[in-house]
Order: structure tokens, then sequence, then C-alpha cells
């Protein structure tokens, strides 16, 4: 430290794109650092993309300083391993920056030295397993989503040269990341394959020991949307470094107005904390004001970040509610008169709650006033039922078209040499590129400071945009072509675009063997190892069992879920927090629509609840 200053410490958003498309929008509206699946071995199976997709998107974002992460973040088959080696080579002969892995055993296969960030799908909550992932040579962890802010500044302060990395927006696992199986023990889809049925927005009955019916067919592991934007600071000062933006199936919209509000919200914190740095260039400008509730959320949470209080879950639907704008007055005829305090517009779509818990919904196909009338069949809705917009066709047509440009700053300097001139140029960061032209000297009839401006600042559709005044470094005022100046400029800044390419440090991973053993003696079906290769990393890290993976070889009777959502918090039998007493009687079971009964155990010790295989 110096003066008294802080440490500065670089702050990564970190933006999800499911293709090419999304991933150019991310980095336009904001991200310093994109997510997008590999080709295969994904969490999202449904989100791979090409190689050749892949190292475009590499090109676009290394310009702006922008890393790109791949995720190869499943549990890997034995004969998998081999196609997954190739794969990592390749990714790195691109210029991919990071992996976000989840099988250890990709750390006994011979790879390049790519860094390596620890997929939350490991489970990553203690510091004792956060500490051994750095000491294997993790450059950054994915915290899991349940913690508090108490819990990561513990793993922060035990680990403070480890970057960390937490979600702060988006769908939320009601199962403990990694650790839930109940997709692969009903539909034979493995969540760690990438292969998620989403089992926990599906409606369920709760019944107790004596059959009796609790709560009737709503959707209870069905969690609200994540939404930290309120909480960023704390999260840096907690000791995270890495903002992570849920959404690799999302649509390009949503990658765009929630990169954006974020960034927003990030450089706002920046501009007064000095110790906190961007950790990419350029300079964003929108055509839209971001706003969140205009983007697919089941309505908000904090989740657990300031501990257990807030209901976090969504029991009448896991589809979007979107923003909410007011309720119905009254309903006359073919139209429904609504009190709020902010307009709908032609062609947005509306949903609500009906008396039976459903979520419905319906187009506006006209808007006069406060009166709606909605294209089709006029819903019979009950006075005072809140009303929501979930399609903000004015917003989206935004969205549709380009709605941002991110612009690196440069500053421009002209400069009289024997024979003719140099023009140069020096960005934001540094990079300076200067060429020489050969050009018979004229002497001009006015000032040329503002013509030369004017020439130099047209910068169009180029990745800069220009800092103040041109430098002039000349004994008269010279005339110049425009012509020729704009060739120049255009020779200056292809340099320069090369300069900052030529220049761009691709991280280069040490790997060693790390000293610590595991943290655990042995490991279950939790520990997810699928692979000769997986299992032979643990033992030689000190673990004297290693059970298979649960997608080679089921567990009868086993938990298929590890929830910190409680069902006996929400109903306000909870014996710790709420000192509540439930009038029926354990255990507890969820019924799905098939009949399927899951058994529900609650392990107050650790504040979970335990879903188990259907009996």
């Amino acid at each position: 430290m110096n003066g008294g200053m802080k440490t500065q410490r670089k702050i990564e958003l970190l933006s999800p794109a499911k293709n090419l498309e999304c991933g150019r929008a991310a980095i336009d509206h904001g991200a310093d650092a994109v997510y997008i699946g590999a080709p295969r071995f994904g969490a999202r199976a449904a989100a791979g993309n090409s190689l050749e997709d892949i190292a475009a998107l590499v090109d676009y974002a290394h310009l702006y300083n922008v890393r790109i992460y791949v995720t190869v973040n499943t549990i890997l088959k034995d004969e998998e391993l081999k196609e997954t080696e190739r794969l990592i080579h390749e990714l790195w002969r691109i210029g991919v920056d990071a992996l976000i892995v989840q099988d250890m055993g990709i750390l006994r296969l011979d790879i390049p030295p790519i860094p390596l960030h620890a997929s939350t799908q490991m489970d990553n909550r203690t510091a004792e397993k956060v500490r051994f992932l750095a000491d294997e040579g993790f450059r950054q962890v994915v915290l899991a989503r349940e913690l508090s802010l108490a819990e990561i500044r513990r793993i922060h302060d035990a680990c403070p040269q480890t970057s960390l990395e937490v979600f702060v927006h988006g769908a939320l696992c009601v199962s403990y990341s990694g650790q839930c199986y109940a997709s692969q023990a009903c539909f034979g889809r493995s969540a760690n394959r990438g292969e998620c049925a989403q089992f926990c927005r599906l409606p369920f009955s709760l019944v107790d020991a004596d059959g009796r019916v609790v709560v009737r067919d709503k959707h209870l592991l069905s969690l609200k949307d994540l939404n930290q934007s309120d909480r960023l600071e704390q999260l840096l000062d907690a000791g995270v470094s890495s903002l992570k933006i849920e959404g690799r199936l999302k649509d390009v919209g949503y990658v765009k107005n929630v990169t954006a509000a974020y960034r927003q919200k990030l450089d706002a914190i920046l501009s007064r904390r000095p110790e906190y740095v961007r950790a990419s260039s350029g300079t964003c400008r929108y055509t839209f004001t971001p706003q969140l509730d205009k983007s697919f959320s089941r309505g908000f949470t904090h989740y657990f970040l300031e501990g257990r209080g807030e209901e976090v879950a969504s029991f009448d639907t896991p589809k979007s509610l979107g923003e909410e704008m007011g309720t119905l007055k009254e309903q006359r005829g073919a139209w429904l008169i609504v009190a709020g305090v902010k307009p709908f517009h032609n062609g947005d779509g509306v949903c609500y709650v009906d008396e039976r818990g459903r979520l419905q919904g319906f187009r506006i196909n006209r808007v006069e006033g406060n009166r709606l009338f909605p294209a089709g069949e006029v819903p019979h809705i009950k006075a005072r039922t809140p009303l929501y917009r979930n399609f903000d066709q004015d917003f989206e047509r935004l969205l549709a078209r380009k709605s941002a440009e991110r612009k690196i700053g440069l500053r421009w300097t002209l400069t009289e040499t024997g024979g003719g001139f140099a023009l140069g140029a020096e960005d934001e960061d540094g990079h300076r590129a200067v060429l020489s032209f050969q050009q018979p000297k004229e002497k001009a009839r006015t000032p040329q400071a503002a013509y030369l401006r004017a020439q130099l600042d047209k910068l169009g559709n180029t990745p800069f945009e220009a800092m103040g005044e041109p430098k002039l470094g000349w004994t008269e005022d010279w005339f110049l072509p425009a012509s020729v100046v704009a060739d120049w400029r255009r020779q200056v800044v292809e340099r320069l675009l090369a300069v900052r390419r030529m220049t761009y440090r691709q991280e280069v991973a040490v790997r060693r063997p790390g000293k610590l053993p595991f943290p655990l003696a042995s490991l279950t079906y939790l520990g997810n190892v699928m692979n000769a290769e997986a299992r032979r990393f643990y033992i030689d890290h000190g673990v004297r069992q290693v059970a298979p993976a649960y997608e080679a070889q089921a567990v009868p009777g086993a938990v298929v879920m590890f929830c910190r959502h409680c069902l006996r918090y929400s109903l306000g039998w909870c014996p710790v927090h709420q000192k509540g007493k439930s009038p029926y009687r354990e255990p507890y079971f969820l019924v799905a629509s098939d009949g399927r009964r899951f058994r529900l155990s609650f392990d107050c010790k650790n504040c979970q609840m335990k879903v188990y295989a259907a009996e």
C-alpha cells in the first residue's frame, strides 16, 4: 500500500452468452468477461457453440480487454476424457482465457496452461474447499449461491489471494448446485451432465404422514429470481471480485438489458471507490434505460445474502411475472379499468394470478387512458387483483435494434517532420501507434485546429472515440486535404487495432501438484466422481474411499436435493427462526402430478431441507 491507499482490486462483471450474438451484445453493453458453452461438456447442453464462433467472440472481446471463459463443467465419462483433452487444446489455441470446470479428472489430463475456474457445480461453500482449490491452481472459484455476506467474507479472509465469483442475477437452483440428482432420478437426465429437466419448477402437493393435504398443486420448489443489484458494494467489500449474471439459455434482449443495468450500478460504485477498478476497457452508451423488471423474472429475491428472512419461493408460477404495473379497478364489458402509476401500451403482455392461484395472461389490443382493451376473449378478473406486464412491446422494439456502443478513448497527435507529417494515437490503456507520411507542406489561410479535430473525430464504426483536442506539434498552420487526413486516420487506427491485438496477454497458468489434502476423507455419490482419472485425483489427495457418481450407480433412497429453501419456514413452522409448531405430523411428502411421493426431512443444525428419491 502507498500513501494509505488500499491495494486496488480489479472487479469483473461477468455476463452469459448462449451464442456469438449474445456474447457480442454482452460486450457492447458493458461486460468485463463473458462465459459461453463449449461445443460439448457444458452444464447447459442446449447452449453449445462451435469453435469458429468462440474464436470470433474471443477476437472481438480482446479488443476491449474482455475475457472469454468457456464452460466445460459437466462430469465426464472415461471414454470422453481424450475428446475433452483435445477440445481444451483447441480452446487454448483460439485464445480462450479460462475454462470453468467441475470434473477433477481434467487436472490429470495433458492440457495446456489455460487458467481453470472452479464451477459452482463443485459445491464451493467452505473456506477449506476454496483453499484446497486454490492450492490446486484454480484461478477463480464460483461460490455457492446460498452463501450469506458473512460466509463470503469468512472465505475471503481465509483465502485473500483467491478470486471469488458470485452470482448476482437470474434463475436460482433450489438445491445446492452439483448436489441435485432429482432430474437424473426421475427422468434419467443428469443436471451434472448438462441435461437438467427442471424438476424444481413442477407443481406438487404437500402431504403429511397421515395423508392430509397441507398445500395442493403449488410450485413448492420453484424459487424467485436472484437480484443483488442493490447489494453490489456489500459484495465487493466482502471480498468478491467477479459478479456473475446467470442466463446461458436467455435471449439477446435479456443479456443486453441486464448487463447494461449492472454496468451502470457497478460504474457508480467504481467512480467513488478507487480501491476497486474496472477489469476491461471502453465506455458504453445506451439507446434505452435499463430496467431489470422488464426482463424475464419470477419476482426478485436477495436469497440468503443477509441470512434467512425474506420469502424466496414463487409458489404460484414458475413463469415470468415481469413488471408490477398496478391493480384492476373494475371491469366493464369489453375493457378493463386499471389503477396504476405506470402506463400500458398497445401490444403489451399482461399477466395476473387468478382466484385459484393460477397464472393467467392476455395481450392488449388497444389502450385508452386507464382502459385496456384485450385482444381476443376478455378475461374475468377480480377487482384489486395485481397486474404485471411481462412483455413491454416498446421496450422490446428498442432492444431489437442496435441498443449500445462501446468506445475506447484515444488522443491524437499530429506533428511535422522533415518530409511531411507524423500522425499518432494513444488509447486509454496506453497503447500507441504512430505513422509518418510524406506530404508537401502548404500554409493554410485559416486556423486548422477545429478543422483537424472534426476530421480526426470521424472514427465511425471503429472501437474508438477521440478524447479532447488533437495535440499539434508544428511551426505553422499547415493545410491538409480532408481526403489525406481520412486516409492517415484509417491507417493509424488499423495499426492501433493491431497493436491492441498483439499486446493482449493470454494468461498462462502455472500448475504444480497441490500440497493440501482434500477436506474430506471419503466421498459418497455427492463427490460426482464419474471417471477413473477423477477417482485417482482424490485418492492422490488423501481420500480413502471414493464412491461412484449417482449417474453411474444410483443409490436407493438417496437424498436427491439439498435445499436451503425450507417449506417448514415458508409455512411458518420453523422451530429455530420462528419458534413455530406445525399442526401436521411429519414426515411430509411432496406428491407430483403423476402420484410419485418424495419424502422430506429437515436438518436444522445445517439449516437444510432434504428431498429423498421417490418411494
